[in-house]
């Protein structure tokens, strides 16, 4: 007894010490950026800062008066909205149709669906079906190829399968037909898995760019903000730009502070959003481990 007490107090000892060095990875440059874009650029020393010196919010000021940033809120914004409810719609949809036993060739495609998680056509294939549907240089190039998402297609099925039976049998025998079936009694039984993934697509759609970047580089006035972001902090006319801007507007504000001030802008949404969230995610994750 003894020795698994002392096995148990060193398991514990070393499970903090394990999760106080992933807080420190995970929380401390975070903070160190946040501090040094409320800083004043003249009064750091250089090193780790947790705390702002000499507070100041010029940083901000100077990067909300960058078109390309209003520009790339309102873009993110708007395909963090509209891209999930066209998702939930096709989706989930998809998903009821594949439970139906009536359904003539259920099984080939289900497999055909799963198939295509692990086969992809090709970033060039991609590109040229995009082009031909006159989707590149659209603000629907964010919305459509991900209106049918197989993975969460896969997880609302799971969920529509656990649903009982007799539900369906009910309204059908009160004369429902598959529409009304779908959309007014199984369609509010989902609402913990559509929450679900309606918030892992809204972080995918906050977060990514790589579809700006492959095709919508060409229309700025189409970049998210995560493609600023990008651009503020790879490409050396942005960069030469801040620099200009922050010489002739903004004293207290420098290149490096206007990067950690728009990387903070760029991060902070999702960041609050998701701890109060959190839960939904967990129990998306649950459903496709209990039934498959």
């Amino acid at each position: 007894m003894k020795r698994r007490s002392v096995s148990g107090l060193v398991f514990d000892i070393s499970n903090h010490l394990f999760l106080i060095l992933v807080f420190c990875v995970m929380v401390l440059p975070f903070l160190y950026i946040i501090s040094y874009s409320v800083s004043n650029p003249s009064l750091l020393k250089g090193g780790l800062i947790l705390f702002p010196v000499g507070f100041t919010f010029d940083s901000y000021k100077l990067a909300f008066q960058d078109p390309a940033i209003i520009t790339g809120i309102f873009i993110s914004v708007a395909r963090t909205i509209i891209g999930p409810i066209v998702m939930l719609f096709f989706t989930s949809m998809a998903g009821y149709v594949l439970t139906r036993r009536e359904l003539v060739g259920a099984k080939f495609f289900r497999k055909y669906f799963v198939f295509t998680m692990y086969v992809s056509s090709g970033l060039v294939p991609m590109y040229i079906a995009m082009n031909l549907l006159h989707l590149t240089g659209t603000f629907l190039i964010y919305v459509l190829p991900g209106a049918i998402s197989i993975f969460n297609m896969i997880l609302i099925k799971t969920y529509i399968e656990s649903v009982p039976k007799s539900l369906e049998e009910a309204a059908i025998i009160d004369g429902a037909n598959d529409f009304v079936l779908f959309f007014k009694v199984i369609f509010p039984v989902c609402m913990p898995v559509l929450a679900a993934v309606t918030l892992f697509t809204c972080v995918n759609q906050w977060n990514t760019f790589i579809d700006a970047q492959i095709y919508n580089t060409m229309y700025p006035n189409l970049y998210p903000l995560q493609y600023v972001l990008y651009n503020t902090l790879t490409s050396v006319s942005s960069l030469e730009q801040l620099q200009r801007q922050a010489a002739e507007s903004q004293p207290l504000a420098t290149p490096q502070s206007l990067k950690m001030a728009i990387t903070v802008i760029t991060i902070l949404p999702i960041a609050c959003v998701y701890p109060l969230l959190q839960k939904y995610f967990m129990k998306g994750l649950l459903i496709g481990s209990i039934k498959g």
